[in-house]
């Protein structure tokens, strides 16, 4: 992605977006900035809009109006090469979406092969090593559906790794699982963020996000009510909105 974009200015840059499905604003007039090597974490109650403005990071929804510019480039512009952009952002849903009759390994390669053009023997390579990076060593050869959900959403990761992103969308990946996978999940997200990566999380693993963000924001019905660092959010939350959410949920 070549671009002006330098790395004193915002990786993710989101300003004044409005997003609507028909007649029903979901998201009105949200902006935050994203450095590199920021973690954020977007929590709030179901349909506040959390879900639709990572997708709409990612080009996977348009936005009505507002800029959202990741490394400079304007996701809203029309003639937005979208694989050119997801190339430099990844993303991982609550849903695994790997393919069944595919091994861990083959899930991983797939795209650095058919999209990176990289050869088969690298790619092998570099999938192997993303494994071993989500700790599911020796499961290279097992298919999905030998694998707990934490080992598939852990494939699923490093299948979204393996594209080298600038920045990592995690929308809500350990809704679906059970509690005691639900860490191992955490743990991965927990190694990429102390490495650097830029990740933007939708959680409501509020203990997870204490721990792990740089910031955390609060959305309720389309707009953010309040943001800051962990400390200050969970302890001293002035919003009445916000003071109720938390007292429903810590």
């Amino acid at each position: 992605m070549s671009t002006d974009w330098t790395p004193d200015q915002p990786l993710v840059s989101i300003q004044n977006v409005h997003k609507s499905f028909g007649d029903l604003e979901v998201l009105k007039g949200v902006s935050l900035d994203v450095r590199q090597g920021e973690v954020i974490c977007i929590i709030g109650p179901s349909g506040s809009g959390k879900s639709t403005l990572i997708r709409c990071i990612n080009a996977l929804n348009d936005i009505q109006s507002g800029s959202i510019k990741v490394r400079g480039i304007e996701v809203n512009d029309k003639s937005l090469d979208k694989l050119q952009l997801r190339k430099n952002v990844g993303m991982v849903f609550q849903q695994y979406n790997l393919f069944p009759h595919k091994t861990a390994l083959q899930n991983i390669m797939m795209a650095p092969v058919k999209v990176l053009k990289m050869d088969r023997q690298d790619a092998m390579e570099k999938a192997r090593a993303l494994l071993k990076k989500v700790r599911l060593e020796g499961k290279e050869d097992s298919y999905p559906g030998e694998l707990s959900g934490g080992q598939q959403q852990r494939v699923a990761i490093a299948r979204s790794l393996a594209m080298n992103p600038q920045v990592m969308l995690f929308d809500e990946v350990t809704a679906a699982l059970d509690p005691e996978t639900v860490k191992e999940v955490l743990t991965t997200i927990k190694d990429l963020a102390a490495e650097g990566m830029t990740c933007i999380l939708v959680t409501h693993e509020m203990g997870f996000a204490r721990e792990i963000a740089d910031h955390i924001y609060f959305t309720d019905r389309g707009v953010i009510i309040e943001h800051g660092p962990p400390a200050t959010f969970f302890d001293q939350a002035t919003d009445p909105r916000t003071q109720e959410f938390l007292g429903q949920i810590l």
